[in-house]
């Protein structure tokens, strides 16, 4: 399953019950949120600011990545915001575990930190995070974010993306992903995912490829369905990792 069902939507199939505090607001189903950090403070405000949308519902707190981990078992909610730094199990760990969790392939994690350390952007995509910003972050973004997570679209903005692509650069290490997962692209398949290694938004590559952005999404989505990827950030490190894309003057600059 690459794309989580829609916020919201029921998981394997069976009937989601909306009553009580899951009761969609607005005549829409809310996304289900989970808050995992180990400052009971920064839980709150999140707490307030996330509440504060009528299409947002804060579901569980985790005071650490093993809470947290429960947390997204007992829960499934549609998005966890995720801290690095917190006691027992950081996020990191946290978020292998999440993504691992069979019953909670829907369950997208937002990563948010303080550090803002082309190390944690590169551990946090490694381990299944579909996005990463910081806790500076304006509020509005803050809450954009999570609606474009829980959507099943990576929160990768084009820096972001051309930090990945240095840190590729600096790391000589070979990967166990062979280029033998990309045969069953086809000629235009391989196309979009370079151009989505190279950071490219869909409109960009529709523009490019001078197609409708409704065909290059199309393209993008039959990518990540192929090579079983959780989101585009997954895309942009197995491009780089089977060697369809190599760091260099073609790659947008660090």
């Amino acid at each position: 399953m690459i794309r989580p069902e829609g916020p919201g939507e029921p998981r394997g199939g069976a009937p989601l019950n909306r009553e009580g505090p899951g009761e969609p607001r607005g005549g829409a189903p809310a996304i289900r949120v989970v808050i995992a950090d180990d400052q009971t403070l920064v839980r709150a405000g999140f707490r307030v600011l996330v509440e504060s949308a009528p299409d947002l519902e804060v579901v569980g707190e985790a005071g650490d990545g093993v809470e947290a981990v429960e947390q997204a078992r007992r829960e499934l909610p549609d998005v966890v915001l995720m801290d690095i730094r917190m006691p027992r199990m950081d996020g990191l760990e946290a978020t292998r575990r999440i993504v691992a969790l069979d019953q909670a392939g829907g369950v997208r994690v937002l990563v948010l930190t303080t550090f803002d350390l082309d190390e944690y952007v590169y551990q946090a995509l490694r381990a299944g995070a579909s996005g990463f910003l910081l806790k500076d972050t304006p509020p509005a973004d803050l809450l954009a974010a999570i609606r474009v997570v829980a959507a099943g679209d990576a929160l990768l903005a084009p820096s972001v993306t051309r930090r990945l692509i240095a840190e590729f650069a600096r790391r000589p290490e070979p990967s166990p992903v062979t280029p033998a997962a990309l045969a069953s692209l086809t000629d235009r398949e391989r196309e979009v995912l370079t151009l989505v290694a190279r950071g490219l938004s869909n409109a960009e590559i529709a523009e490019l490829l001078v197609v409708s952005p409704a065909t290059a999404k199309t393209h993008v989505s039959r990518v990540l369905a192929k090579l079983q990827a959780r989101d585009r950030a997954q895309l942009v490190m197995l491009a780089y990792e089977t060697g369809l894309v190599t760091p260099g003057p073609g790659a947008p600059p660090g």
